[in-house]
């Protein structure tokens, strides 16, 4: 055998003994480590099962009583504790929604305080999409344009007339509304003016914005 055979052999000798060494000293930690990362996966595999099954659960929920609240009118009493469960025990998405629409039917039904209530609660909360809490703003805003503090309501309304809000045409036509309130007619008129040529707000509004300035004689 050459010279070079042997140290090679030599060479493959001493690396199998450390392989078997470094493996009878770390091969529990090695097992261990694996153990680790597929019950990791394993764990992501349950949580996204979870989550979907929760999801699901959650959804059947809303539209149940949903389902409620559009049928008969007594149903509308009864869908209330069924959106309060779901406020309860939901994820952000449908507790806002719940609340959301446990206050239109309080609102429709009198209940002015308790509307105001869970409208207050969601502009509040953090956790919800910005849009349903500049949306829940704008309610609680619209329903206090008659009878509310003018200064209060304003300053409801200001943040959601910025460029970009998706609810500023019905914010500034809100606007409007509580300046005729005030009698501070010009300012009404500017508003509606400039609500009227907004091609980017929706008809409806811009519609309503032209006849009260036909009202008003502009």
């Amino acid at each position: 055998m050459a010279v070079p055979d042997i140290f090679d052999e030599i060479q493959e000798d001493l690396r199998a003994e450390r392989a078997h060494g470094l493996l009878k000293r770390f091969g529990g930690l090695l097992i261990a480590a694996m153990l680790l990362v597929l019950a990791g996966v394993g764990g992501y595999e349950v949580w996204k099962s979870y989550r979907a099954r929760n999801a699901q659960r959650e959804a059947t929920s809303f539209l149940a009583a949903q389902a409620l609240a559009d049928g008969a009118p007594a149903g509308r009493a009864a869908a209330l504790p069924a959106f309060a469960q779901i406020a309860s025990d939901a994820g952000p998405g449908y507790r806002t929604l719940a609340r959301l629409r446990a206050a239109a039917i309080k609102a429709d039904t009198g209940d002015a305080a308790g509307a105001a209530a869970l409208w207050n609660e969601v502009a509040a909360d953090g956790s919800a999409d910005q849009l349903l809490r500049d949306l829940a703003s704008l309610q609680e805003a619209l329903h206090q344009i008659e009878t509310g503090d003018p200064t209060v309501v304003a300053a409801r309304l200001q943040p959601l007339t910025t460029a970009g809000n998706p609810w500023r045409p019905m914010a500034m036509e809100a606007q409007a509304l509580l300046a005729l309130r005030q009698g501070q007619t010009e300012a009404a008129r500017d508003t509606l003016k400039a609500l009227s040529a907004d091609t980017t707000a929706p008809d409806g509004v811009r519609g309503r914005a032209g006849g009260l300035l036909q009202r008003l004689g502009s």
